[in-house]
């Protein structure tokens, strides 16, 4: 990968930040927690009392028997599945975002510019955001439907309001781990001198690391977020913005879990438009548990994105050089 090194760098360079790498991880590590603390007493208050009662329920708190952590798992992954308590949990990662930029402005001093969060071509980025990310998961989700993998049904009853709720839930969502992730990670180790490609590296595997304790999580599924960091911080390197990548990454989860009806990185099934029903077992197709984040469909896509971002910004970087004979002509 080329060192292209956007504005964005350059402002981060100036910051108070450590030039250190295992510093700036270390400081990276303890932001998340406290991001990860705020956003499950948001998920705690909503999803206390579904709990105990769906453990009553089961029975398990009458008869005193002992309850596995998987079956723990299951039960809670199914209980903050119901919106009144998954699209909170969306909303609850505001969190995120306001840390990230709490810290890179106040702790690391520097402008929030230096996040990509610029306000110049804000409704063209975000609006091609939205369409790209709704246009890569619609080529997973129907590539996999002509090939038999899945099989797409109408939903009936489709309750439109909570699905404006679920898709706001999504916009602060995906903005909230693109500023954690690229905004402030990624910046913060391109500011500090290192390689264009180590920013990139180190990021998306903190990305992809980030959802470790998800259901169905796997080498794949590891795979497929850190392709997806990779090209999320190349869409964010090429045009030195980080609302495109916001756009696309919430269009990306929204599509898939509540247009197409996909489990949304291990999520459980909720309000959606379509419902994707696997035909085939093998796990490596389909995403099993996961989702289609998990299968190999979505490697190739994200392969392509990938592709067709290095080759812009190869272009990119090519052409002050092309343009230098033309000015000294001048």
């Amino acid at each position: 990968m080329l060192d292209y090194r956007p504005k964005m760098f350059s402002e981060a360079s100036k910051s108070h930040a450590s030039k250190n790498i295992f510093v700036i991880i270390l400081c990276f590590l303890a932001v998340f927690c406290v991001i990860l603390l705020l956003e499950s007493i948001v998920t705690l208050i909503f999803a206390l009392k579904p709990m105990v009662e769906e453990l009553q329920k089961q029975g398990y708190l009458d008869s005193g028997q002992g309850i596995s952590f998987g079956e723990i798992m299951k039960l809670s992954i199914r209980v903050s599945s119901a919106p009144k308590i998954m699209i909170p949990s969306l909303l609850s990662t505001v969190f995120g975002t306001l840390a990230s930029i709490f810290y890179c402005r106040c702790i690391e001093m520097r402008p929030v510019r230096s996040m990509g969060a610029r306000k110049k071509g804000f409704f063209p980025m975000y609006f091609s955001g939205l369409a790209a990310g709704l246009v890569m998961m619609s080529f997973i989700a129907l590539i996999s439907a002509c090939l038999g993998i899945t099989h797409i049904k109408l939903c009936s009853n489709i309750n439109f309001g909570v699905l404006a709720l679920f898709f706001i839930g999504f916009i602060v969502q995906g903005m909230s781990e693109e500023f954690i992730f690229r905004g402030y990670l990624m910046t913060t180790i391109g500011g500090s001198g290192r390689h264009t490609a180590a920013a990139v590296g180190i990021s998306a595997v903190g990305f992809a690391l980030a959802h470790v304790g998800n259901p169905g999580f796997g080498p794949l599924p590891f795979v497929n977020l850190f392709l997806f960091g990779v090209f999320a911080a190349l869409c964010v390197i090429l045009f030195d913005n980080i609302w495109g990548a916001c756009a696309i990454h919430s269009m990306w989860n929204f599509a898939q879990g509540n247009i197409y009806g996909i489990s949304v990185s291990g999520t459980a099934d909720t309000e959606s438009i379509l419902r994707s029903v696997p035909n085939s077992t093998h796990a490596f197709l389909t995403g099993g548990e996961f989702g289609i984040e998990g299968s190999l469909l979505t490697t190739f896509i994200l392969g392509i994105g990938i592709a067709m971002s290095l080759f812009m910004l190869s272009k990119k970087t090519t052409e002050p050089a092309e343009a230098a004979p033309a000015e000294a002509e001048q």
